[in-house]
């Protein structure tokens, strides 16, 4: 994970475990998971708008590449630039998967799946809602 030291806007571990909700830390920094359904307010959110790392602001995805996959977490068919997540194999629990971290702060965001062809680019970026915050666009 970026620290710091190498990006200024990365905060500490310390000021993370102060302003995060315990299940949002254990999600963001140790790789948990959320219950499905359990993040309404992001689920049900459809206003235009950008969806930012909970952890360190960067933003991530952007409502018009929302779509409602109905598996429980928030979907998005591709993220807002091609640098803004990073994904990495993840082996845990006795599977393959693709893991989808923010590039800016490492932090855990959930996992991406080649399993939505209703979609332009037929990806499904499962996102745990607790990793997200949501900005409105200006009216």
């Amino acid at each position: 994970m970026a620290t710091p030291d190498q990006n200024p806007s990365v905060p500490t571990e310390e000021a993370l475990r102060a302003r995060l909700r315990p299940e949002e830390y254990d999600v963001l920094r140790r790789g948990g998971t959320e219950r499905p359904w359990s993040g309404t307010d992001i689920l049900e959110e459809h206003r235009t708008g950008i969806y930012r790392c909970r952890a360190c602001g960067a933003e991530l995805f952007r409502s018009t590449e929302k779509f409602e996959s109905g598996c429980g977490w928030p979907s998005f068919f591709d993220p807002r630039d091609s640098d803004a997540v990073v994904l990495r194999t993840d082996t845990s629990h006795g599977m393959v998967r693709t893991e989808v971290r923010c590039a800016r702060c490492g932090s855990h965001l959930g996992h991406v799946f080649d399993d939505a062809p209703q979609t332009p680019t037929g990806q499904r970026y499962c996102i745990n809602a607790v990793c997200l915050d949501f900005a409105p666009a200006e009216s």
